[in-house]
């Protein structure tokens, strides 16, 4: 085979995993090499998992120190997907509810935001490849956090965020559909995974 032709017939492979990956679950819990090189924001990191039967069903664990989000679907059962948590100071705990759904958020960066990094854009319209809530947004009560998608894969798995949690773009859109406004989220810095 012609060396230009087995760079054309890989570059195909990876294209069709990437797709796959992007639309079924996966089962473990790192990313493959080739979704991590040529995901664009589209990686998928959820696994279906067995799961504390402490908590009631159609709610949301965010587990700060698995860094992962779990969905609770029946009892002792969740989606599981990875996250981007919150650096330093901004880390939180506690209990808040879904007061709001988003497609395409808009994004404003907070004064202390722009006061940290001035060169910030003033609004960021949704849907923009650049926006860094990705392509959906679940609003958090009456705060400013928000889980949501990101213009920077790379950065799940990281403590990255000024309080939000950060999903794979591809995740984001999975629990969007699975949630409904009034979901009970729960945001522990313990670990709960079983």
């Amino acid at each position: 085979m012609k060396p230009i032709g087995f760079l054309k017939m890989s570059l195909a492979v990876v294209a069709v995993a990437g797709m796959l990956s992007a639309i079924t679950p996966q089962k473990a819990a790192a990313q493959g090499i080739f979704s991590s090189i040529f995901g664009g924001g589209w990686q998928s990191g959820r696994q279906e998992v067995n799961f504390t039967k402490r908590y009631g069903t159609r709610v949301i664990v965010v587990s700060l120190a698995d860094r992962r989000l779990y969905y609770v679907h029946k009892k002792g059962q969740a989606v599981s997907y990875p996250i981007g948590v919150p650096a330093g100071r901004a880390m939180w705990t506690g209990v808040e509810r879904v007061s709001r759904k988003k497609v395409n958020p808009g994004w404003t960066p907070t004064a202390s935001m722009r006061r940290e990094n001035p060169k910030l854009p003033g609004h960021v319209k949704g849907g923009d490849p650049r926006n860094p809530l990705g392509v959906r947004a679940l609003y958090l009560g009456s705060t400013l956090y928000r889980i949501h998608g990101t213009d920077a894969p790379w950065t799940v798995g990281q403590n990255v965020t000024h309080g939000c949690i950060r999903l794979y773009n591809n995740d984001v859109i999975d629990l969007y559909n699975r949630t409904r406004i009034g979901t009970k989220v729960i945001v522990t810095n313990r670990r709960v995974a079983s």
